[in-house]
């Protein structure tokens, strides 16, 4: 398979795309029973989201990291996803991409979103030879993606415990029957 380099793929319909990410209980469990994120999750902080199930099991442990033992599938508008990539800069200094050094650093300081592209993952979390999605969310980005672009937030932690399972039995058929269904995501705008 020769995937290109850097390609968004996601969980995504007509007007929705499927972000993950993995909270401690206090913050994961209300979000899920609410559909919304509580008060206490933090608006004012950068908050990375990743469209990759896979990379997300990779960064959480499967849910068995601390801190990050609730994996949340968080259901956003396209409108707002699609918002924050034009919004934003890339997390790291590419020769080529900015005139200088400077100029990226001023335009990282306004952007109100961050793109990181780190190694996909296989069922064993092994780097895989192309790159997914991390976008980081700040500020105004960080608020809207909370209080105006989440449509649903769901608890997939017995999903990522179920796909480990078969995973560490060999059934990897299984496990892999188990995963979303991510197709490139062409962003609009």
């Amino acid at each position: 398979m020769n995937e290109p380099n850097r390609e968004i793929r996601a969980l995504h319909t007509a007007s929705t795309i499927t972000v993950y990410q993995a909270y401690g209980p206090h913050i994961g469990l209300p979000a899920a029973r609410d559909g919304r994120f509580p008060e206490a999750w933090k608006r004012d902080r950068m908050t990375w989201i990743k469209p990759s199930f896979l990379w997300m099991m990779y960064r959480c442990g499967w849910g068995e990291k601390e801190g990050q033992e609730t994996v949340l599938a968080v259901e956003i508008t396209r409108e707002g996803f699609d918002w924050a990539l034009r919004n934003s800069c890339l997390s790291h200094y590419e020769r080529g991409v900015h005139a200088d050094r400077t100029s990226w650093q001023r335009e990282l300081k306004r952007a109100p979103a961050r793109v990181q592209w780190d190694p996909e993952r296989d069922l064993h979390l092994q780097q895989l030879p192309y790159r997914s999605l991390q976008l980081g969310l700040a500020g105004d980005a960080a608020r809207r993606y909370a209080d105006e672009w989440t449509v649903a937030i769901t608890d997939v932690t017995p999903l990522a415990h179920q796909i480990r399972a078969l995973v560490r039995s060999g059934e990897i058929a299984k496990a892999e029957q188990l995963l979303p269904q991510e197709l490139v995501y062409a962003a609009q705008g």
